[in-house]
C-alpha cells in the first residue's frame, strides 16, 4: 500500500483528502505544520508521495520543499496552492515540485495527478532489462529473439538478427564492413566483405522500407551506422545515406 504524507493545516481539507485517498487504497499520514511535516518527510523513507500546502504555520511549504530536495531529489511532491499564488507556484516548480493543484480543486483532478506521478516513479524504479535493446520505435529481445517495430513483429533470419543486434549495440557509431564481418560472421570468415552489403539490403527491406524513419544509414566510403533519420521527401525510394567525416554533400 502506497504511503502518502499530507502536510496541510486546514482540518477540513486534510480530513476530506484523507478520506478520498484512503478510499483509493492509499495510506495517509497527516502533519499540520511545516516543521513537523519536514521532520516526517525526512525521518521516514517509505513515502510514495507528499501533498504539501504552501501556506503553513511554523515553516512555509516552499521552505519544506527546499529542504526535502536537499536530501531527496526523487520523492514526488504536489503543492497545494491558493488560486492567486502564481509566484508561489512558479517558485515551487523551480525548487523541484513535480506538480501543483490550486484551491479549491476537484478531488478527481488531484487523484489523477497522484496516480500519474506514482506511475512515473514506478517506471523509473523498474530495473533496465539488459536483454532488451531499443532504438527509436524498434525493440529486440535477445532472449526470445523477437523484433518489433511500431508494434509490428518482424521476422529475421539468425544472421540478420545478429547483424541488427551488433548495429543497435553500437548505434550512432560508424561500423566498417571489416568490423561487422569480424563481430557477426567471425574472425575465421572467408569471403568478400560485400556479404555485409547484401545483408544490409535484406535488413532494410524488413526494418526500414515499411517505415518513415530510416534507421540504417550508409556512411559513404566507410560503412554503416544505425541512427533514425527521416527519408528525403523528394526521393521516397532512396536509402539512408550520410557523407563520411570530412566529406560535404553537393547541392
Amino acid at each position: 500500500m502506497s504511503r502518502i504524507l499530507l502536510i496541510e493545516d486546514e482540518d477540513r481539507i486534510a480530513r476530506v483528502l484523507q478520506l478520498e485517498l484512503e478510499h483509493e487504497g492509499y495510506q495517509v499520514h497527516i502533519e499540520t505544520d511545516g516543521r513537523s511535516g519536514l521532520h516526517a518527510a525526512l525521518t521516514e523513507s517509505d513515502w510514495a508521495l507528499v501533498l504539501l500546502d504552501i501556506m503553513l504555520p511554523e515553516m512555509s511549504g516552499l521552505e519544506v520543499l527546499r529542504r526535502i530536495r536537499q536530501v531527496d531529489a526523487l520523492l514526488p511532491i504536489i503543492l497545494l496552492t491558493a488560486r492567486d499564488a502564481v509566484p508561489d507556484r512558479v517558485s515551487g516548480l523551480d525548487q523541484g515540485a513535480n506538480d501543483y493543484v490550486t484551491k479549491p480543486f476537484a478531488i478527481e483532478e488531484l487523484l489523477a495527478r497522484v496516480r500519474r506521478l506514482l506511475r512515473e516513479r514506478e517506471l523509473q524504479e523498474q530495473p533496465v532489462d539488459a536483454n532488451v535493446l531499443k532504438i527509436d520505435d524498434l525493440t529486440m529481445d535477445l532472449k526470445s529473439r523477437a523484433v518489433v517495430r511500431e508494434g509490428k513483429p518482424i521476422e529475421l533470419t539468425p544472421t540478420e538478427f545478429d547483424l541488427l543486434r551488433f548495429l543497435i549495440q553500437h548505434q550512432d557509431e560508424v561500423m566498417s564492413r571489416e568490423q561487422i564481418i569480424s563481430e557477426v560472421w567471425g574472425y575465421d570468415f572467408v569471403g568478400d566483405t560485400n556479404v555485409v552489403d547484401v545483408y544490409i539490403r535484406y535488413l532494410r527491406q524488413k526494418i526500414d522500407k515499411p517505415f518513415s524513419c530510416k534507421l540504417i544509414q550508409t556512411i559513404r566510403g566507410v560503412g554503416y551506422m544505425l541512427k533514425c533519420e527521416s527519408l528525403n521527401k523528394e526521393d521516397p525510394d532512396a536509402e539512408g545515406t550520410a557523407p563520411a567525416k570530412g566529406e560535404t554533400t553537393q547541392r
